[in-house]
C-alpha cells in the first residue's frame, strides 16, 4: 500500500481521464455508425482493452467513409 502513496495521481489522474473520455466516444461512434472495417467485437475489445491507443486507432482504421 506504501507503493500507491508514492504514485503522482495529479499526473496520472488526467491520463485516465482522457482514456475513460477517448472509450465512451469511440463506443458511442462505434454504436451509432456500424459501419466499420472488420467485424464488430473485434474493435470493441481493442477500444476497451488497449490503452488509449485502442480508440485512436478505431478513429484512424476502423471507421469506414460513406
Amino acid at each position: 500500500m506504501e507503493e500507491l502513496a508514492n504514485i503522482p495521481w495529479k499526473l496520472i489522474w488526467p491520463l485516465i481521464g482522457i482514456q475513460l473520455i477517448l472509450i465512451v466516444v469511440a463506443l458511442v461512434d462505434l454504436f451509432r455508425n456500424r459501419n466499420v472495417k472488420g467485424p464488430l467485437f473485434l474493435w470493441i475489445l481493442i477500444i476497451v482493452f488497449i490503452n488509449i491507443i485502442g480508440p485512436v486507432i478505431y478513429f484512424l482504421f476502423g471507421r469506414r467513409q460513406s
